[in-house]
């Protein structure tokens, strides 16, 4: 298993929770960016920079990304596309995507969009806090967890 994330808009107190976990679970982790990135030296932990874009960095998660794997983005589209594929994907706050209900986010997410197109003043989401970190991190652990045998070596 590789954990795929969408870099360019991963806050970087998410990428310092996923940097642990990799090193602590002997994980691959890939960051997808359209810029270079610093990362910290790690045979684990590698950066991919794609050409700029519009979708480049999605398009290329979704083409490397393998069924098993996880992704860490907030882009609901490409949740999409990457729980279609077999992918297990879960935003910076913690919510998973699953078949279960990413149609349901998917067509939120288009309304709101038809909305903000419309000129309808609809907000942003909540302040990134203390709360959404701790549980982007008890998401990210149960998941390992269920992808790492008991000896602590990746399957």
């Amino acid at each position: 298993m590789k954990i795929w994330v969408d870099a360019d808009a991963c806050p970087n107190v998410i990428k310092d929770i996923l940097y642990r976990a990799a090193e602590r679970t002997r994980t691959e982790l890939v960051l997808v960016a359209n810029q270079p990135l610093a990362i910290p030296r790690s045979t684990l932990v590698s950066r991919r920079t794609v050409a700029q874009g519009l979708d480049a960095a999605d398009d290329a998660i979704v083409e490397w990304a393998s069924p098993g794997d996880l992704a860490v983005t907030a882009d609901i589209p490409l949740a999409a596309k990457l729980v279609d594929k077999g992918v297990l994907a879960i935003n910076p706050r913690g919510e998973l995507y699953s078949a279960e209900n990413i149609r349901q986010q998917l067509s939120m997410r288009n309304f709101m969009d038809e909305l903000r197109g419309s000129g309808v003043q609809t907000g942003g989401p909540n302040a990134f806090g203390p709360r959404d970190r701790q549980a982007f991190a008890n998401q990210l652990d149960r998941l390992l967890a269920q992808r790492i045998p008991a000896a602590g070596k990746p399957s």
